[in-house]
C-alpha cells in the first residue's frame, strides 16, 4: 500500500481500481481534523488521474469505514472552532461527491453520524450482514449537519426525520429496505459484494460513466426542464470521445 500521506493509503490495480484505506485514524476511523485534512488531499490527488475507473473507499480494520467524526475534539470546540471544523467535513464530503469516477463505501461494523455523511456522498454503498448505521448528534448536544441534506433525497423525508431526530441506529436489513445502502453482503462476503459492483462498473465505458455521473450530480440541484436540456449537448460530446462508435459498432457486429 502506498500512503500518500499519514491517514490516505492507496492501493491500485491494473484495472484502474483503486483502494483508498484511511488509515491511523483508530480502531474505528474516526475523524479528526488531521484525518479529515489527510482524506480530502488524497482524494484530491486522486481525482486527478484519469485513468482510475473505480474508487473503493475502506477503512483500516473491520471495525468500520468511518465510524464518526471526532467527539473528543468535538467537546473542546467554540462556535469560531465549530464552524471551522464542521468545513472541514463539509470539504471532505464534498471531494468525494465530486470524484470524477464512481466511489464505492465498502462498510463494515459502525457507521455514524458524519461517517454517513461521507457514506452518503459516496456514489454506491455496500455493508456488511451486520453492520450498523445511525445519526447520533442530537444525544450529544449538536445537529446533524452538512451532508445529512442528502439524507431525504436517499431515503425521503420520513425515514430521514426519524433518523436524524430519534438518533436511534438502525440495521442492515433496514439500511437496505430504506435505500440509505445498496447491497448487504452476506457473512463473509463484503469484499466479493464489492468487486461485484467493480465488475459491473468496469463493462461499462469509461467516460461514459464519467460524464453520467457529473449529470447525475447537477440533476441533483437543477430544475426538470433545464436538467433535460442540459443533458443535450452532453450526450452529443459524447461522440468526441470515440466511445460510442467502437461500442455500438461492436454491438451492432455482434448481432449479425
Amino acid at each position: 500500500m502506498q500512503m500518500l500521506n499519514p491517514h490516505c493509503g492507496v492501493d491500485r490495480d491494473a484495472r484502474g481500481v483503486v483502494r483508498l484505506t484511511i488509515s491511523n485514524a483508530g480502531s474505528l476511523n474516526i475523524l479528526g481534523s488531521a484525518v479529515i485534512n489527510g482524506v480530502r488531499q488524497g482524494l484530491e490527488v486522486l481525482a486527478a488521474e484519469r485513468h482510475i475507473r473505480v474508487l473503493v473507499i475502506a477503512g483500516q480494520g473491520e471495525k468500520s469505514m468511518i465510524g464518526g467524526a471526532d467527539i473528543k475534539e468535538m467537546a473542546t470546540l467554540d462556535q469560531a472552532s465549530a464552524e471551522k471544523f464542521i468545513t472541514g467535513l463539509r470539504d471532505l464530503c464534498e471531494t468525494v461527491r465530486a470524484f470524477p469516477a464512481p466511489v464505492i463505501a465498502r462498510m463494515p461494523g459502525w457507521c455514524l453520524g458524519g461517517g454517513l455523511e461521507f457514506a452518503a456522498a459516496c456514489d454506491f454503498r455496500i455493508a456488511a450482514h451486520d453492520a450498523k448505521f445511525g445519526m447520533p448528534e442530537v444525544r450529544v448536544g449538536i445537529p446533524s449537519v452538512i451532508h445529512a441534506a442528502l439524507l431525504p433525497r436517499l431515503i425521503g423525508w420520513g425515514r430521514a426525520r426519524w433518523l436524524l431526530m430519534t438518533a436511534e441506529n438502525i440495521d442492515a436489513p433496514t439500511a437496505l429496505a430504506w435505500g440509505l445502502i445498496d447491497v448487504v453482503a452476506p457473512e463473509g462476503g463484503l469484499d466479493a459484494a464489492v468487486e461485484k459492483t467493480v465488475s459491473a462498473l468496469l463493462e461499462c465505458a469509461p467516460e461514459a460513466l464519467r460524464a453520467q455521473k457529473d449529470l447525475l450530480r447537477q440533476w441533483e440541484e437543477l430544475p426538470l426542464k433545464e436538467s433535460v436540456n442540459l443533458s443535450i449537448s452532453v450526450f452529443g460530446q459524447s461522440y468526441l470521445t470515440g466511445e460510442p462508435q467502437r461500442l455500438m459498432q461492436a454491438f451492432v457486429d455482434r448481432k449479425r
